[in-house]
Order: structure tokens, then C-alpha cells, then sequence
């Protein structure tokens, strides 16, 4: 499956937005990971006769449309809310907002 972000970007984005209290790209995130999961096991499950194997390749092909759509979407709210793109730091603005409802 094609990734735009790869696992260390994806854990970068949840661990800044879980110390600074902004959950929306966090709940993205494990989206992204949820979705690698269940990819990864239809891709890996055995099929014991075609009607599994159209079952298993039904879900994994919604399953990467899924994926590139939430990974889409992770950019998107990244851009909106101002990261960094080359380092996916979580800009100043959004560490003082987080720190000032708590």
C-alpha cells in the first residue's frame, strides 16, 4: 500500500498533539494506523478456496482507498493548522493554545 507518511512521521504528529492536548490530528493518525493494519492482515490472511481470496483482496482495495483519503486528509489538517511539512513540527501557536486551556 502506497504512504504518504511513513509510521515515524505518523507517531511524530500523535506524540506532539497528545503532550499538547490536540487530539483531532492524533485521532487521524491512528486512523492511518488502523488502516495499515487491517491491509496488512487481508494481504497476509490465507484464502482456502476464491470466494476468501475475492473477500480479502474486496477489503484491502477499500481498505487502501480508505487509507489515501485519511492520508489526504492528515495533510490537509497539517497545512490548515500550519505544521511544519519538511519537519511536522506542531507550530508555537497551537503548543500556546493547548497550554493556555489547560
Amino acid at each position: 500500500m502506497k504512504e504518504r507518511f511513513n509510521a515515524s512521521q505518523v507517531s511524530k504528529v500523535i506524540d506532539q498533539s497528545l503532550v499538547y492536548q490536540c487530539a483531532c490530528p492524533a485521532q487521524v493518525c491512528r486512523a492511518i494506523f488502523e488502516l495499515r493494519e487491517l491491509h496488512e492482515y487481508q494481504m497476509n490472511c490465507a484464502s482456502d478456496s476464491v470466494n476468501d481470496a475475492v473477500v480479502h483482496n474486496t477489503i484491502a482495495l477499500a481498505t487502501e482507498k480508505a487509507h489515501e483519503l485519511m492520508e489526504d486528509c492528515l495533510a490537509r489538517i497539517l497545512d490548515i493548522e500550519g505544521w511544519n511539512m519538511a519537519t511536522l513540527n506542531m507550530p508555537e501557536t497551537l503548543k500556546k493554545k493547548a497550554a493556555k486551556d489547560l
